[in-house]
């Protein structure tokens, strides 16, 4: 699998500032549409025919609320992935990566917590994580799909569960934990979709790729460290 893309945490917020690899086969949602944007879809909206226009409009509606619902969850990127799957039809999934406030003044003492806890077999969905940039913990759920209360006759299509792994590392210097969330209704692939997951938590890191390449510009190009070491080894 290769990387098509290294992305940041949000630039204008006082939040860390992380990268990640994320895998070839995925799209990134845009959370902050700028209103000349909007208005410009409105715009061509209008021009629609009146059945069109109804259905686009019903799109447009999910899509802002959708993104309102991202970003008052303190949702930092959604990415959509489609991939092709063994019977010739293809296979879905969404990946979110988000950050979550913890009480006290060290997410890391949470985290050391939470990955104790499923070490010690008290959560069976539960496991800790030795990442490249920390301590963190793996869970994992199947629990049944969402529905639509407007329209009650789409969710007779829809998938009855899904398939919901998380991966939360604890920021540095901050009470305030990084999660990375993948969710997807193919159950099959579940244990597939766990290891994309887990591989783009092993490409999570607090320090710029750029500037680790940087340094390693005078080095054998196999002997590539940090970050820029493990987008390498887990999608290259």
């Amino acid at each position: 699998m290769t990387v098509s893309e290294v992305t940041t945490s949000t630039k204008d917020t006082r939040k860390p500032t992380f990268w990640y690899g994320l895998p070839v086969g995925y799209v990134s949602l845009d959370l902050h549409p700028p209103a000349e944007r909007l208005m410009e879809i409105v715009n061509q909206l209008r021009g629609l025919p009146e059945g069109e226009r109804d259905e686009a409009d019903r799109a447009l509606r999910l899509y802002t609320g959708i993104v309102s619902l991202l970003n008052t969850n303190r949702v930092q990127q959604c990415a959509l992935g489609v991939h092709p799957d063994d019977s010739g039809g293809f296979t879905t999934s969404v990946f979110t990566v988000s950050t979550l406030p913890t009480s006290g003044n060290s997410a890391k003492l949470v985290v050391a917590g939470l990955a104790g806890s499923a070490a010690d077999g008290r959560d069976d969905g539960m496991r800790p994580l030795e990442l490249p940039c920390g301590l963190g913990f793996l869970s994992e759920r199947r629990s049944p799909a969402p529905r639509s209360s407007r329209r009650p006759e789409a969710s007779d299509a829809a998938p009855s569960h899904i398939w919901q792994g998380t991966v939360a590392v604890a920021a540095p210097g901050t009470p305030e934990l990084i999660v990375l969330q993948m969710v997807t209704p193919d159950l099959d692939s579940a244990d597939a979709y766990r290891d994309i997951l887990l591989g783009i938590a092993r490409t999570l890191t607090f320090t710029d790729p750029s500037r680790a390449a940087a340094d390693d510009e005078d080095q054998e190009p196999e002997a590539l460290t940090g970050a820029a070491a493990a987008m390498r080894n887990d999608f290259g």
